[in-house]
């Protein structure tokens, strides 16, 4: 098994001191796999950290990936997605999933977070209020 220089470096930034339990396990998907995700794509991808890190939590929301997206929460946030990025994105899939898909990443986004230290509340992020939501989001879509 060979997996590259490039690959664990980049997994080691992501997951300090973390070592998949799929690698004793299933040896040649872990190869496959961190090979692909932690060097051949940061390798040709024109997107930067935060932003791909951002489309893999909304991925993981829209598949219903929870285990990964626990996975991936701790690993967004070492990389420089702040909470209230992973909060918003968490958020905003409610429109598009329901909140019966959304309500388990939610409640996993809080645990991951007070175990992280990080206080919830998070600092409030609205731009509108209940009474001019609708017109702000009708501006929103014409700018």
């Amino acid at each position: 098994m060979h997996i590259t220089e490039a690959a664990k470096a980049y997994h080691e930034r992501m997951c300090p001191g973390h070592t998949s339990e799929l690698l004793a396990t299933d040896p040649e998907f872990i190869e496959r796999f961190d090979n692909f995700a932690f060097d051949e794509v940061i390798a040709r991808s024109r997107l930067d950290a935060k932003t791909r890190l951002l489309a893999i939590l909304a991925t993981l929301l829209g598949c219903q990936g929870i285990d990964e997206f626990r996975a991936v929460v701790p690993a967004a946030l070492e990389m420089g997605v702040t909470p209230v990025e992973v909060k918003e994105t968490v958020y905003q899939a409610t429109a598009y999933l329901g909140i019966g898909r959304v309500f388990p990443f939610l409640k996993a986004t809080n645990e991951i977070f007070t175990a992280r230290g990080i206080a919830l509340p998070l600092q409030g992020q609205a731009t509108t209020t209940t009474e001019n939501r609708l017109e702000g989001g009708e501006r929103a879509q014409i700018d």
